[in-house]
């Protein structure tokens, strides 16, 4: 019996050590994946000096290739209030982010016969059936601009909601009649469940025809009510039973209401909390009734990097399959093509488009950074980024909280990165 107990205690060791070791990738020295060390440690002497500049509080960037992590580093502090410092498993907000998973999940379920590209909105939320869409008109006597209503020419699909050509918005940016229409409707504000942010969205006039125009918008978060609705779960529910569990993503929640993961939640620098129009990084320590699928994840560099190996794996990891590596090159294609416009306001950027979820790179020049065609890749308001290059079998996480810098770390970034390719 004595050595039975100490059987079953070593086993139980044994597969708690191979449990860790699943979690997490392989490190191996960077010379060994055809990339340079010394390179590679340019990133960390930057971003101490972004951090000893007050810039930022702190980063946790991983960069894996072929399978093996190059690079992995937490640098500076996690919170600029607190003493402790950036650690690895630093909790950050990852807000966009949260689309790439919300729109997996969704194709996993299209790929079971589930759900329907090509289905209507108003199939799973029947609000969503009579929309209008919302046109300037300016009064040639006095100039005031005023809003009209017309019909949509056709409806709201799945693929629109997962491509953002909904016609939906968002309304913390820009100036149209349409955005101020949500500011004034109090859109986003209040604490309310995914099916009453739905209803209240498809109350509003859409800022564009279906189909027609790419504009980043709340569509993920409606996207979220129809998996819901689909599959009879809550949003969270269904990430957790497809990906969060099996992937390992043990940090990955829209709320942080446990006491110990509080204390590792990331934090931004006390000037450095809007990203526009009001909107400001909130509080995932308190729990709400909403669960946004466009925005209100909270993650870890190493979680989210189950995912994107995954993805880069062609949609397989430790032995099971989540996505075919058919839907997955579909999701990673552009399906804006030249019929549909785009914004000036928020663009995916030059040389790419925008598949389902993803920005996607068309071409290997024209964007002022270095990444080759058939990349991915999203960010996150608050700061947090990644990409997957499948040509170079590469991917990076990039973690940080500071909406000021966002948008130009992620071109620095890339660039140090593929500094230190060297094959």
């Amino acid at each position: 019996m004595k050595k039975a107990m100490q059987w079953l205690g070593a086993a139980a060791l044994a597969l708690a050590a191979h449990a860790a070791a699943a979690q997490n990738l392989p490190a191996a020295k960077p010379e060994d994946v055809g990339m340079s060390s010394e390179r590679l440690g340019r990133i960390g002497t930057w971003i101490r000096a972004e951090v000893d500049a007050k810039r930022i509080p702190g980063a946790v960037v991983m960069v894996a290739r072929n399978g093996k992590l190059a690079y992995y580093e937490a640098i500076g502090q996690q919170d600029p209030g607190r003493p402790d410092p950036m650690s690895r498993d630093s909790i950050f907000r990852i807000y966009s982010m949260t689309k790439p998973l919300v729109t997996v999940a969704a194709m996993m379920m299209v790929e079971e016969g589930k759900l329907l590209l090509e289905a209507p909105v108003s199939r799973y939320i029947p609000a969503f059936a009579n929309v209008k869409v919302g046109v300037e008109k300016v009064d040639a006597a006095t100039g005031v601009k005023r809003l009209e209503l017309e019909a949509a020419r056709r409806p709201i699909t799945v693929q629109d909601l997962m491509r953002h050509t909904s016609g939906l918005t968002y309304g913390f940016f820009g100036d149209s009649l349409v955005k101020k229409a949500y500011l004034d409707a109090g859109v986003g504000a209040g604490d309310f469940t995914t099916a009453e942010f739905a209803d209240k969205l498809a109350s509003m006039p859409l800022h564009y025809q279906p189909g027609s125009t790419w504009d980043y918008s709340y569509s993920t978060d409606v996207l979220g009510r129809v998996l819901e609705v689909a599959s009879g779960q809550s949003l969270y529910s269904i990430l957790r039973a497809r990906l969060l569990d099996p992937l390992g993503m043990k940090d990955t929640s829209f709320y942080v209401t446990e006491a110990a993961r509080q204390a590792r939640i990331a934090e931004p620098l006390a000037d450095d909390r809007s990203f526009g129009a009001g909107a400001a990084i909130g509080n995932p320590r308190e729990a709400m009734k909403f669960e946004s699928g466009g925005g209100g994840l909270v993650s870890t560099a190493t979680d989210y990097s189950r995912f994107l190996q995954m993805m880069l794996n062609g949609g397989m990891l430790d032995g099971r399959r989540y996505l075919s590596p058919k839907t997955i090159e579909y999701m990673t294609s552009d399906h804006l093509g030249s019929t549909v416009a785009t914004t000036p306001l928020y663009l995916p950027g030059p040389g790419y488009g925008f598949g389902l979820g993803f920005g996607v790179r068309k071409v290997n020049g024209e964007a002022p950074f270095i990444t080759p065609a058939g990349e991915y890749n999203w960010g996150g308001a608050g700061g947090t980024y990644f990409w997957v290059d499948p040509k170079t079998n590469l991917f990076v996480v990039f973690m940080m909280q500071s909406p000021k810098q966002r948008v130009p770390y992620r071109s620095i970034v890339r660039n140090m990165v593929y500094a230190a390719v060297e094959k």
